[in-house]
């Protein structure tokens, strides 16, 4: 793969920061996160840079970096099997190619960090140390 796993591990971190982000919970809340139990810490504010800083991260990947980000989630989403990472590939640039932007894409799917886990493990990949 072109694409390193520590890349791939970053974006599921990221991307599971995410996941966790909620709407407004606390509308009283403090300016002190003691005083509210830091309930604030899950709350997707317009001052949350997580969602920019992935975008950031997917457009900074070269065409073969992307396109096979997007295969292994095709192979951790079930949609291919390792086996098949090299068609999983192509297909991810074909959609690319068709105008589909990728950090749009990957954003859009609900646990895309633990679907890229999924893939990684799949092909026998791990972010673990």
């Amino acid at each position: 793969m072109d694409i390193a796993v520590e890349k791939v591990c970053e974006f599921i971190l990221r991307a599971r920061a995410l996941d966790v982000k909620e709407g407004l919970s606390d509308p009283d809340s403090g300016s002190n996160p003691i005083d509210d139990g830091a309930r604030d810490v899950l709350v997707d504010g317009t001052d949350d840079a997580t969602e920019e800083e992935l975008r950031e991260m997917v457009a900074g990947l070269n065409d073969d970096e992307r396109a096979e980000l997007v295969a292994i989630l095709f192979v951790g989403r079930g949609d291919m099997e390792p086996e098949e990472f090299p068609d999983a590939v192509r297909l991810a640039r074909e959609r690319e190619a068709a105008g589909t932007r990728t950090a749009d894409y990957l954003l859009g799917i609900p646990n895309v960090g633990d679907l890229l886990d999924e893939g990684l493990a799949a092909l026998g990949l791990s972010c673990d140390v």
